[in-house]
């Protein structure tokens, strides 16, 4: 299992040119480690960092100060769920079998996206399949999770408050006994 992550920071911006400075100020601010840095749709720029609680704070304070009207969103998770990443990366196995159900829950931005995934899987036992950042999607975000109908139901609600609260959320779904082709597209 991976080892728990203290706390990351996530900086969206409307600049890719932007991005590049904020992201090696942010690095120069704080003890973070880079998770991910790169261009998303459409035209936008995301930066994940990691870190203890304290560096990560100082690392988005000037990194959202220096992206002054280009700053999107700027969020803090502590004690991510180490799924979380793994999803992202599109590193997790996992058999049809496994396949009771799979919910799947729409955000309006990328940064958003990671916070929503967070919330679901501690909510409940479910298997995070996929978090996809923004490629493709007008710069929205996406989970998709396999479990239980039962757990579904319970992440799906979680994640959805956490994206109904900063109204990024964009549309979410579950679907119980999914056909095999369908598991073969999401993964």
């Amino acid at each position: 299992m991976a080892t728990e992550i203290n706390s990351i920071g996530l900086i969206e911006l409307s600049s890719v040119a932007t991005g590049f400075v904020v992201e090696d100020l942010m690095l120069k601010a704080g003890s973070v480690q880079l998770l991910l840095a790169r261009s998303i749709c459409s035209g936008k720029f995301l930066i994940v960092v990691s870190g203890d609680v304290t560096s990560v704070q100082s690392a988005l304070a000037a990194g959202a100060a220096a992206a002054g009207a280009s700053l999107i969103e700027r969020r803090q998770i502590a004690r991510v769920h180490p799924t979380v990443l793994q999803a992202i990366s599109q590193t997790v196995d996992i058999e049809p079998a496994q396949l009771k159900s799979i919910g799947v829950i729409e955000t309006f931005s990328a940064a958003s996206i990671i916070e929503v995934a967070d919330a679901a899987v501690k909510s409940a036992a479910v298997t995070l399949m996929r978090v996809h950042l923004a490629m493709a999607l007008g710069g929205k975000g996406f989970v998709l999770m396999a479990g239980d109908v039962a757990s579904m139901q319970a992440a799906v609600t979680a994640g959805c408050k956490v994206a109904d609260d900063d109204g990024m959320l964009v549309g979410k779904g579950i679907i119980p006994n999914p056909s095999p082709e369908l598991f073969r597209e999401y993964v």
